[in-house]
């Protein structure tokens, strides 16, 4: 064993992998994605071996995957975020009916706030619907025993079982004893063994029905009184005494939110505050709602507190609890106005709530009450990165259409930040794939328009298919751009299928877009380098035009693939200060100076390139109508590796290697 500072993520890996994880399966997802990177590099280093480690194509593709390795026998993890599962839900639901055999956890990383997703979806809940075991980690210690946990319930009972992070458990460090090397656990030598349950018929639902209820009943009192899952439901009781007699107040906290509380009642404590007897439980499993133990906990009470990340859960099923023990306990939480109804909880709000449930309210200060401010705090909205090759796809699209009324459909990734201005080239987003067949209802709803779909590279692959091949099933005039930077950036820049690069190592031919799109029967394909303005708008101008699905490759690296080039400069005699550079694209690599005086820009002021920021794209001496930008024609590279810009059109005539790398 070794100590290792690890995040969250990664030490969840660890987990896995000791637990015996034999075939590892997602999407990535913030804050989930580095756990499946964590198990791919112990993978090439030979720490973790026989473990079979993939990025699928989406989440339901990975699920499905994994459903079949365990009914084989062989231990399983699953990985995303929330709105993920959303994805994987169509199997997630019919697999617990039909159960598995070797154990299959899903990693499931919730994401308060939100601040990296669409939604504050709340897994617990997710998991209470599809009545699957839930385990919700307080810190990435007990995450860690958890995970190990999930995989022996997952075989003992032959279901699923979710274990259900939150951001600050995803990505916070702390130290772990972890094994030098793991092996993963074989398959069983009788493998997949033939049997009807396997096929989910509707008799054998109705029938699978009652078996699940019957177990979640076993489980919630194994979360009660089985050791190892005893353990994450911990009750303590504090101050008690022959002065003050049992306590009456109680707080409940599942999730991070047990960790916050403890620290703020450790905070009160160090302030000298006297505070009442009161009891504290954790709720490391909230489905199935162990209720022997909140009978323990209950026992005496008049009032509890929840505090919990994002829904109601545990409060409502204290509610319930109450209701039909007829205990006379008030429950307190979200729903009475005592807790925050939305995202993420902290400690110093946390420590004044808890303040004032136990009657010492001058404790700390208020941290629900807003500052008072002379002036509005400035807005520092998300932009994309300086270079991004996105900016140039949304302004060539925006140049060809003119003044044509248009409708421009955007989706999840990075290029949603197509919406903020000057660009303002993202009219709608709802999820993953979404854009292209919103863009279809739209020309039915209004064909006097023009009806634009902006889709990235992975999400194509991901969820995109169905809805080009719809297009031409029904033949809707849209016009998908595709924007393609050889990677999945806005999750931290990892593979897929048109990359050609896989976790396990060996290359693949990259999967064509093109041929792809040609397959199922889309007429009008162009191609543009986005960072070519002229040619982009072309391009967008032919795409547009034609009548029917069509679509435009707008293939250029993301800049964090390629090295940055010399930075672009501005001709202070040449500058009139006409703001154009940034009116027109926004890029935050370029400012503007109203106190610099030139020939030409007079009391204007100038534009200015920040050096630090710029890579040299190029695009902004394009935009300029006075050559007042520009970027040196030539720079020495340090080796040829170094001017290479990986395009889709590059990657489809490489022949599949061995050896490849992440990027």
């Amino acid at each position: 064993m070794t100590k290792k500072l690890l995040m969250g993520n990664e030490a969840f890996a660890h987990a896995a992998l000791e637990a015996g994880v034999r075939v590892v399966a997602g999407y990535p997802g913030t804050p989930s994605s580095e756990l499946i990177e964590t198990v791919a590099k112990l993978h090439a280093s030979g720490t973790a071996r026989g473990v079979h480690v993939e990025w699928s194509t989406n989440e339901k593709s990975a699920l499905e995957l994994l459903a079949g390795a365990s009914y084989a026998g062989a231990r399983c993890l699953f990985t995303c975020k929330q709105v993920g599962l959303n994805v994987a839900s169509d199997p997630l639901m019919s697999l617990n009916y039909v159960g598995v055999k070797g154990g299959l956890v899903l990693f499931v990383a919730d994401d308060p706030g939100p601040i990296s997703s669409q939604t504050e979806q709340d897994t617990r809940r997710f998991a209470a619907f599809a009545k699957m075991p839930v385990l919700d980690p307080s810190t990435p210690d007990v995450g860690f025993a958890m995970m190990k946990a999930a995989f022996d319930l997952s075989e003992r009972y032959r279901t699923p079982v979710i274990v259900r992070p939150t951001t600050r458990i995803n990505h916070a460090s702390t130290f772990f004893d972890v094994a030098d090397a793991t092996d993963a656990r074989p398959v069983p030598p009788e493998g997949f063994e033939r049997d009807p349950k396997w096929i989910i018929f509707p008799r054998r639902a109705y029938e699978a029905h009652g078996e699940i209820n019957e177990r979640l009943r076993a489980i919630a009192h194994d979360f009660h009184a089985e050791p190892a899952l005893a353990a994450v439901n911990p009750i303590t009781q504090t101050n008690a005494s022959r002065e003050t007699g049992a306590p009456r107040l109680g707080i409940v906290a599942g999730g991070v939110s047990a960790a916050y509380a403890r620290e703020a009642l450790c905070m009160l404590e160090e302030r000298g505050v006297e505070l009442p007897a009161y009891r504290f439980w954790q709720v490391g499993t909230p489905y199935p709602f162990p209720e022997e133990t909140a009978a323990r906990f209950a026992e005496g009470l008049d009032q509890v507190l929840v505090l919990e990340e994002l829904d109601h859960v545990l409060e409502d099923e204290l509610l319930r609890f109450a209701g039909r023990t007829h205990a006379a306990l008030e429950v307190r939480g979200r729903l009475t106005g005592d807790a925050r109804d939305r995202g993420e909880n902290d400690v110093d709000d946390i420590a004044a709530r808890i303040a004032s449930f136990l009657g010492v309210p001058g404790a700390v200060p208020d941290a629900s009450a807003a500052a008072v401010c002379d002036e509005p705090l400035p807005v520092r909205p998300p932009v994309l990165c300086a270079g991004c090759p996105h900016r140039g796809s949304f302004y060539a699209v925006k140049r060809a259409l003119g003044k044509a009324p248009a409708v421009l459909c955007g989706d999840i990734g990075c290029y949603t930040l197509g919406n903020a201005k000057p660009l303002d080239a993202v009219d709608t987003c709802l999820c993953m794939g979404a854009g292209i067949t919103m863009a279809q209802g739209f020309a039915v709803a209004e064909p006097g328009k023009k009806h634009v779909a902006f889709v990235g590279d992975s999400t194509f692959f991901a969820s995109g298919l169905p809805g080009i091949v719809n297009a031409v099933y029904n033949g809707h005039d849209v016009t998908v751009c595709v924007l393609d930077n050889a990677t999945t950036a806005m999750t931290g820049s990892q593979p897929h299928p048109g990359t050609g690069v896989t976790l396990m190592g060996p290359r693949r031919a990259p999967v064509s877009i093109e041929r792809v799109l040609q397959a199922v029967g889309f007429e009008c394909i162009v191609h543009a380098d986005p960072l070519d303005l002229d040619a982009s708008v072309a391009a967008a101008t032919e795409a547009l035009g034609f009548e029917g699905p069509s679509a435009i490759l707008f293939e250029s690296p993301c800049v964090q693939l390629v090295r940055p080039g010399a930075p672009a400069a501005v001709d202070a005699d040449a500058c009139t200060g006409c703001k154009k550079c940034i009116t027109e694209i926004g890029c935050p690599g370029i400012g503007f100076d109203g106190d610099v005086r030139g020939p030409k820009s007079g009391e204007r002021g100038q534009a200015f390139v920040d050096a630090s920021l710029c890579n040299g794209c190029g695009l902004c001496a394009q935009v300029c109508p006075f050559d007042a930008l520009g970027v040196p024609l030539t720079c020495e590279p340090t080796d040829a590796a170094d001017t290479e810009r990986p395009t889709a059109v590059s990657r489809e005539a490489e022949a599949p290697a061995e050896g490849g790398t992440h990027a």
